[in-house]
Formats: structure tokens, sequence, C-alpha cells
């Protein structure tokens, strides 16, 4: 026992170990979503363009580290629980459903109003500002319409990043609850790739913002503050991960399939519509050989 805890109640403990491990979670995730994001929206105010060609690439290698943490770490902590297969698959299973689901709602409320989405266009998006949906809200924009309608389209983009920003940070805190409130090196990991993630999509954020008219220190601001959803996901998945093995199972998994879904229904079609080549495919597959590397070096 350290002197300073000596005379302390046992609940005393507690709440002083609970309270850091909380803060420790919330400090690396905010760097990871709101440190990220904020910083691709001072790249985007500062050339207030980007490239698809890395961009692409960019999302592609994120996407492959994801791919291997997701699969040969956290799924398998998820089935190292002992809770069985049909469980965890089942968790994994709710957690695409759910992101898909909140992602569709999405989709069919803006894209009949963005003009160049019609039935020609790909089934996803093929540009970052259609997957966050930055592109309804300068339509809304363009039309000069009425404060109201523009707070409506900016809470469905903030809606849209919520839908990529939470799923990634239960990831994080999945994966903290599953080392017993440690920040090991698979959530370290997630929170690196996800901040570096982050980057194109603050660009594309911040561009269009400061093409509206926002001041560029203004648009980086409400960029930055774009990332906060991050946290709270890592909230979620550390304290649902923290009820016990079933609840952590459950974590695990939901956040698991969230994650594939965002991969494989969002980021890699998006990825390689951006950047018509089979280098995104290549960038996959080193991104998941950098990640198992990592987890396992």
């Amino acid at each position: 026992m350290l002197s300073g805890e000596i005379g302390l109640p046992q609940s005393s403990r507690n709440e002083g170990f609970f309270t850091d491990v909380i803060g420790t979670l919330l400090i690396t995730t905010a760097i990871a979503g709101v440190g990220g994001t904020g910083l691709g929206g001072l790249v985007g105010a500062m050339l207030q363009k980007d490239s698809n060609r890395t961009v692409s690439l960019l999302l592609s290698f994120a996407g492959g580290v994801m791919l291997s943490v997701v699969c040969f770490d956290l799924i398998t902590e998820a089935i190292a629980t002992s809770v069985g297969i049909p469980t965890v698959t089942g968790a994994i299973a709710l957690g695409v459903a759910v992101i898909y689901l909140l992602n569709y709602l999405i989709d069919r409320k803006t894209n009949p109003e963005v003009p160049h989405i019609d039935e020609n266009h790909p089934k996803t998006a093929d540009d970052l500002n259609e997957l966050i949906h930055s592109d309804h809200f300068e339509q809304h924009q363009a039309k000069n319409d009425n404060r109201f309608s523009l707070f409506i389209a900016g809470v469905v983009m903030a809606c849209a990043i919520a839908l990529h920003n939470v799923p990634e940070g239960m990831t994080i805190g999945a994966s903290y609850a599953s080392n017993k409130g440690v920040m090991g090196s698979a959530a370290l990991v997630l929170a690196v790739i996800i901040g570096l993630h982050n980057i194109p999509e603050g660009m594309a954020v911040s561009v269009p913002l400061i093409s509206g008219g926002m001041t560029k220190w203004k648009a980086v601001l409400m960029t930055a503050l774009s990332g906060a959803p991050t946290i709270i996901g890592a909230l979620l998945g550390y304290l649902l991960g923290d009820v016990g093995t079933l609840g952590l199972a459950m974590s695990l998994g939901f956040a698991s399939g969230a994650m594939l879904y965002v991969v494989f229904g969002e980021i890699l079609p998006q990825a390689i519509l951006m950047y018509h080549s089979k280098l995104p495919a290549f960038f996959v597959i080193l991104g998941m050989l950098a990640g198992l590397l990592i987890i396992y070096a």
C-alpha cells in the first residue's frame, strides 16, 4: 500500500482508481478524436484543398490497421471471455446492423436534396464530403436557407460524423476495459490510427465551412469539436465492458461489428472510388500487416 493511501477507506481508493482510469481514457481519446480532426481542419484551412490520391491511400492504410486490430485482437478477446461464439457473433452482427441502419436513415433523408446523387451515383460515398454529409449542408448554404434549416443540416452532418466517431471511440474504450483499465498497446495503437484517420475527415469538414464564409479559426474550432463523439464512444465502450464478462464480450463484439461496417461499408468503397487504382488494395494489405506487427511484435 502506498503511504498516501494509508487510512483511506477502500471506497475512496476505488474512486481514485476509477477517476484515474476514466481520466486517462478521456485524454487519450480526446487527442485521437478532437486532436486528429482539429489537425485535419487546420491543414484544410491552410491549404483549402485535399488530394484524392493521398486521402484515399491514407484511408486504405488506416482501414487495414483497423481490420487487424478488430479481427486479431478485439474479436479474439471477446471470444476469450468464454461467453460463447453465438453471443460474440450476435454482438458483432448487432454492431453492424445498428450503424448500418442509422447510416441508412441519414442517407435516405439527405441524398434526395443533393442534385448530383441520383440513380447513376454509386450506392456509397465517393468523396469525404458525402461521407460526412457536408455536401448536404453546402446545398442549404447555397440556397440561403433560414437559420433553422441550416441548423438542421448542421445537426445531420454532426450525426453523420458521430456515426463514424462513436464506433471508433468504442473500440478504444472496449480495448481499454479488456486490459483492466490499463492503456495497453492495442488501445494506444487504435488511438493513433483513429487520430490519423480523422485528419482527412477534418479537412473535409473545414474546407466547405471556410468556402461558405466562416473564418478559418472558427472553422478549425468547429471541426475539432466534431471529433468529440469519439470521447462519448470511448466512455460507452469502457463502461459497458467494465460491467462484467458478458458486458465485456458485448462491448468488444458491438464495437468490432460497428468498425467492420465502417471499414467495409464506408471507408474502403470510398477510398477505391476516390482513387481508381489497385494501390488502395495494397495499402489495405500493408495496413493489415502493420497491424499484425504492432499487435504481436
